[in-house]
């Protein structure tokens, strides 16, 4: 619990928004790094994106929606590619895996391969997507802890471009898809190299007790490249991966782990004569979710990334001219689809809760929660939030947005100023929601999940629709 959390449910009152919530001179403003770069507000101070605004696609196609800005994905997409690849050209050039577990479909992957990105999926629905979308197979790396048999058959049978081996048992899973298809498995071992991020213990994936990967410290990663290596006619081994969480600001944690990561590749460069030529650095790169956020630009992200990476392959020795410098890859998801993406909700409800000790709470209810936005109950994710559908002169009033939900945990934005006027029926954005939404959204209290709209150009188009009553009831056999 946090500590600015904890006063609410004592009779003394709420302590107060937290440290990085000031009170607004302008309830209004827009900040421009929680918001897709052509969203603005018109002359009747409504939000308009691609163009439109969002009372038009409100009555268009509902609300809650999932409203994805293409232009400001695909210039994100292509930041990564140019931007944060630049730096690497002296060491061989970068690959780009959009992480496709942040979002997915259909024309989300066409998107990617259209930017030249390669793409990360880790399931087999999320390559069947790939497929349907024509997406090059030898640019999809597959992740997962636990592959079935058929997704590892699924894969090898499509060709994609690596498989992320996660644990000894699959080893022997691939081996024996491989005999069984007449391929070479392209293989890429995970390891868990230690490092603790600066992120929540759930999206933290690099520390010793977790699932992930072959443990660097008890040399279960050692082995499990041994036992790749002894099966040449079935596996092929690529380069060596680490991912070390999710939602990280600085690029220390990406150091350590690269130093371990390239310790290792030195290691086995020694021990069987093999110079690896790939390394995976991972993703985990954060956004801003509201002012308390100051996320790098892939720029200076690759700069760094670059300079660390250099500087650890020369203290090993894998920098001399003689010796061939693996190429790198990365995996951004939240990074690209994250601030591309709000959700457009209608308030239904307003309503003052006293606290005791002078203090008052404000519950601004919306026709969505925890259903389409599952980050706050699980992670005590922040987020911000807007009025979104005319414009407000009145005074902040510091406000609760909560769902529809039977839960009390179903909170979509923790704190935030909305105006003293915010009645039923208005409309307000929160920003921030392309990553993971709709991912994780749910059927809680069968309520149909949003439809996921694209806006470019002053056109809108729906990229998947909204789930309706008559879907729910087509599961039910009953």
């Amino acid at each position: 619990m946090r500590a600015h959390e904890a006063g609410a449910l004592h009779a003394e009152g709420y302590g107060g928004p937290p440290h990085w919530l000031p009170w607004p001179t302008d309830v209004m403003e827009l900040l421009p790094q929680l918001w897709p770069q052509t969203v603005d507000r018109d002359e009747q101070g409504r939000l308009t994106v691609g163009g439109l605004d969002v009372v038009s696609l409100a009555r268009e196609f509902g609300t809650a929606a999932y409203v994805i800005d293409e232009a400001d994905f695909r210039a994100r997409a292509r930041a990564f590619r140019d931007e944060f690849g630049a730096p690497f050209a002296e060491l061989g050039g970068v690959d780009v895996f959009y992480a496709g577990k942040a979002f997915l479909c259909t024309e989300v992957a066409r998107w990617v391969a259209d930017e030249g990105l390669s793409l990360d999926v880790c399931s087999g629905g999320e390559l069947a997507v790939a497929q349907r979308a024509g997406f090059p197979a030898e640019r999809i790396g597959l992740h997962g802890n636990n592959k079935s048999t058929a997704e590892i058959r699924q894969a090898l049978s499509y060709g994609v471009g690596r498989i992320v081996v996660d644990s000894f048992d699959e080893i022997d899973r691939i081996v024996g898809v491989a005999a069984e298809l007449g391929v070479r498995a392209p293989v890429m071992v995970r390891v868990t190299v230690g490092v603790e991020a600066h992120t929540h213990e759930f999206i933290a994936t690099a520390h010793e007790d977790q699932k992930f990967g072959f443990s660097l410290a008890g040399g279960q990663a050692a082995e499990a490249v041994a036992r790749i290596v002894a099966q040449p006619d079935h596996l092929e081994l690529l380069g060596l991966h680490s991912h070390i969480g999710s939602q990280i600001f600085d690029t220390s944690g990406f150091e350590v782990s690269a130093r371990r990561l390239i310790g290792l590749h030195a290691e086995v460069a020694r021990v069987h004569g093999i110079h690896l030529p790939e390394l995976d650095l991972g993703g985990g790169y954060g956004i801003a979710y509201t002012s308390e956020h100051t996320p790098l630009e892939p720029g200076q992200l690759g700069e760094q990334m670059a300079d660390l990476v250099q500087r650890e392959l020369k203290a090993v020795g894998d920098g001399s001219p003689d010796t061939p410098t693996p190429r790198i890859s990365i995996e951004p998801g939240r990074a690209i689809v994250g601030p591309s993406t709000f959700t457009l909700y209608e308030v239904g409800t307003v309503k003052d809760v006293d606290l005791g000790g002078g203090a008052k709470r404000t519950y601004v209810s919306v026709d969505g929660g925890m259903s389409d936005n599952i980050r706050t109950a699980l992670y005590d994710a922040d987020y911000s939030c807007t009025l979104a559908s005319r414009r407000s002169d009145a005074k902040p009033r510091l406000a609760r947005v909560v769902g529809k939900h039977c839960e009390s945990g179903d909170i979509v934005v923790m704190d935030e100023y909305l105006p003293d006027d915010i009645a039923p029926g208005d409309l307000v954005a929160v920003p921030g929601t392309g990553a993971y939404c709709r991912s994780m959204a749910s059927q809680y209290n069968h309520t149909p999940r949003p439809p996921v709209v694209a806006v470019r150009d002053g056109r809108a188009r729906v990229l998947v629709r909204r789930e309706t009553v008559d879907d729910l009831l087509a599961l039910d056999q009953g």
